[in-house]
């Protein structure tokens, strides 16, 4: 099955030119390799998959044919413990540590802070 098909059917992507768009800049790599669209996926294949800020190791358990419930979506993968474990520190710092709030125009510092803030949480 292919890589995009499968993101769009585990639902990580609303569509699949979401999961395209993804893969195709880098997002999405495959056993550690980056990957393309039609690449063929398998059960026991190791995907990384990045949403900034966050990122998630998963193993490929099932297959699917058709874009079914979450239920039936959550099925389809398992997270790594490792993955897990830094996506839920990384939450927890981004709720104990919200992002600036701008309202109207920004000032220049205001501005500032925020792009930091972002910076900060999507590069990691």
């Amino acid at each position: 099955m292919r890589v995009d098909k499968w993101l769009w059917c585990a639902r990580f992507y609303k569509t699949r030119a979401l999961a395209v768009e993804a893969i195709e800049s880098g997002r999405v790599h495959v056993n550690d390799e980056r990957a393309k669209p039609a690449k063929d996926l398998k059960p026991g294949d190791r995907l990384s998959v990045r949403r900034p800020p966050f990122e998630q190791v998963i193993v490929v358990r099932a297959m699917s044919e058709r874009r079914g419930p979450a239920t039936e979506a959550q099925q389809l993968y398992e997270e790594t413990a490792e993955s897990r474990v830094r996506r839920e520190a990384l939450a927890a710092e981004l709720k104990a540590n919200p992002p600036p709030v701008l309202k109207g125009r920004p000032t220049k510092k205001a501005r500032r802070t925020y792009e930091e803030y972002m910076r900060f949480f999507n590069e990691e």
